[in-house]
């Protein structure tokens, strides 16, 4: 990545954050993309350039993490199980990340319980599903092209897709329930269903 795009993945990544943190703390509805702009240090014009809604600003986050994890598992092993493969590029993108050690926390419980209200928020979902519809895609595709499958005959690409974003999401949501780590309940998830689910 050359210095120009460097510079914009590092802007895109604080309007985000900002917008994530904004929201948190003031709840969504009460959050415009003029606050966001400023606490991102960026112009509306620019916010503009990046995000067409502060919902999208706030899902880019994510979406960005499960669009990396489709990016890592191209560039498993290609002697790597599937399941192998999607748990380990899973985890790598659900650790801890550059943004929140730049903006750590002070009190977490506050926090979790304004990620909970902000992701409940009625107006976010639409972008919510958007975003996850889209990362869905980029996974159905690198799944495709580890396993030999058609995105256009087979169903199984897209059903291992639909499966790791569901695992994705249930991770989440159980850590804004028990604070354990995401990358350790995402391996487990995902541990899971390769299982089979059996109990």
């Amino acid at each position: 990545m050359g210095l120009r795009e460097r510079k914009k993945a590092e802007t895109r990544s604080a309007i985000s954050w900002a917008a994530i943190r904004l929201a948190v703390e003031r709840g969504f509805d009460n959050v415009k993309v003029e606050d966001i702009a400023e606490a991102a240090g960026v112009s509306p014009r620019t916010f503009n350039n990046y995000y067409s809604s502060k919902g999208e600003a706030i899902a880019a986050r994510h979406t960005d993490r499960v669009r990396n994890l489709a990016a890592a598992l191209r560039e498993r092993p290609a002697d790597e199980s599937l399941w192998d493969a999607i748990g380990a590029s899973a985890v790598a993108q659900f650790g801890p990340d550059l943004a929140a050690t730049e903006n750590p926390v002070t009190d977490p419980a506050t926090w979790t319980a304004g990620v909970r209200a902000t992701l409940a928020a009625p107006a976010l979902q639409g972008d919510l599903l958007k975003a996850g519809a889209s990362a869905e895609a980029e996974i159905a595709a690198a799944v495709a092209d580890r396993t030999g499958t058609s995105l256009d005959r087979d169903l199984y690409p897209h059903l291992v897709a639909a499966a790791v974003v569901a695992a994705v999401n249930t991770a989440i949501g159980h850590h804004l329930r028990t604070e354990r780590p995401v990358a350790d309940l995402l391996a487990e998830a995902l541990s899971q269903v390769a299982a089979g689910l059996t109990r």
